[in-house]
């Protein structure tokens, strides 16, 4: 595969990058996962990153690859920042591109990191919003492509309007696999991503399914992929569970997925939920390497964004 760069870019979304980007990433995770050391390190390089939300793997695999690629991470909480005294998006973006090499955030909105991505004068990264997970997401390429080959077909169950469900079905769609997505009527995708998948789709032969048939969306699939239903910012109700129930991957469920089907799940799960005990820590779930797959990911993103000429590891 031709190397290519994307020394300098944004990550809002995956998007924004094309198949063969996306791949040079997975290759450089890989790489590094295996022990292969980078020319070329973040010696001197300083990220600042924002914390709008609560998070566990998104900051600790950031943090250690920063620092473990010899680079300074520099943690912010937005409650004791001058943004929650009123400060400007604008002004927040323009000061800190003085100081740091790459800003980093974690937020609610979409739209707030859009906008700083206007102003910043450095790359700016997704770590999650209510839109968009492409850390998580290229994790689970990643994940996936350690156990799968070929045309691949993922499932992903529960609700259809996470930001994960939303990051992995574009991704899947660039690397040319079906994605289907078994959810309730009223929790489908935003129709602004589901029409950026389609497109993707149908240009890197990729397909995609949405149905509210958890048993047609998991019939001979090799990934079944879930994430909780009460996302931080979304209340608890019993109407809510409800509705989801049906959604649960439980053995019964998996019993319509291939035989050596994987369970994904970017945790963390609740379990008895979306996922029952036998399943999140049997034999098909991945859900270990998955997370640790953060790390490998978050340090090939660092690198080729923050790396002059750099274009990955031969």
């Amino acid at each position: 595969m031709h190397q290519v760069s994307i020394y300098g870019r944004d990550l809002l979304s995956l998007h924004e990058y094309n198949p063969n980007e996306i791949r040079s990433i997975i290759t450089l995770s890989l790489k590094l996962k295996n022990g292969v050391h980078p020319p070329s390190t973040l010696k001197g390089k300083n990220i600042l990153a924002l914390f709008e939300k609560p998070s566990t793997r998104t900051r600790i695999s950031m943090e250690v690859a920063t620092e473990s690629l010899g680079g300074h991470f520099i943690y912010i909480d937005k409650t004791t920042s001058q943004l929650a005294r009123g400060e400007t998006l604008r002004d927040f973006a323009l000061v800190t591109s003085r100081y740091v090499d790459l800003i980093a955030i974690r937020a609610y909105d979409h739209n707030d990191l859009i906008e700083i991505s206007k102003w910043a004068e450095i790359p700016v990264v997704n770590m999650l919003t209510d839109k968009f997970h492409p850390l998580q997401a290229l994790a689970d390429v990643m994940t996936i492509i350690e156990r799968k080959k070929g045309r691949i077909t993922i499932a992903f169950l529960g609700d259809g309007s996470a930001n994960t469900c939303h990051s992995l079905m574009i991704a899947s769609t660039k690397m040319g696999w079906e994605f289907r997505v078994g959810c309730p009527k009223t929790l489908t995708p935003n129709p602004e991503v589901y029409e950026m998948a389609r497109e993707s789709a149908s240009k890197n032969g990729g397909a995609i399914l949405i149905t509210d048939d958890p048993v047609e969306a998991v019939k001979n699939v090799d990934v079944v992929y879930t994430d909780t239903w009460f996302s931080m910012g979304i209340k608890r109700s019993e109407e809510r569970m409800k509705l989801l129930l049906p959604y649960q991957v439980n053995s019964k469920l998996l019993s319509h997925a291939k035989e050596d089907v994987i369970v994904m799940h970017c945790l963390p799960w609740y379990i008895g939920e979306e996922i029952t005990s036998d399943v999140a820590y049997g034999p098909k779930s991945v859900v270990w390497d998955q997370a640790e797959n953060r790390l490998h990911t978050a340090k090939a993103v660092l690198l080729l964004l923050l790396t002059p000429g750099f274009k990955g590891l031969t």
